[in-house]
């Protein structure tokens, strides 16, 4: 049985821009009269988390796309914990994308990418 790959130890999530959405899956049908019914389209919904993955050097940076490309294969799912509760989760990236690598410092060192993550709730 092959094991679930996790999030690299060497990223940072880090929490400035961080937030969460979700899709709450109702279907809302407006009434003639009175208030517009609604009903459960869904038994879970698509949580959605906006991070960004902070890693110290240009080689974790290197690092981090090799498992992207190799272990997780841009759309696969992975184990991280959960930003703001701890709590283990498995997530993919939105759409498989990791977004742009850009320097936080200007050097070799500190390259963040914004990204999308999501799981079912």
């Amino acid at each position: 049985m092959k094991l679930m790959a996790s999030l690299p130890s060497y990223v940072i999530v880090r929490l400035t821009g961080y937030s969460e959405s979700f899709d709450p899956s109702v279907q809302r049908t407006e009434m003639e009269r009175g208030m517009p019914k609604q009903r459960l389209l869904n038994s879970q919904v698509l949580q959605k988390l906006n991070l960004s993955l902070l890693v110290a050097t240009a080689a974790q940076a290197e690092d981090f796309l090799d498992w992207y490309l190799d272990t997780i294969k841009r759309i696969g799912f992975f184990t991280m914990a959960h930003p703001r509760t701890g709590a283990a989760i498995t997530v993919r990236f939105d759409g498989g994308s990791i977004g742009e690598l850009r320097s936080i410092s200007g050097t070799d060192s500190l390259w963040q990418r914004d990204v999308v993550v999501e799981y079912l709730r």
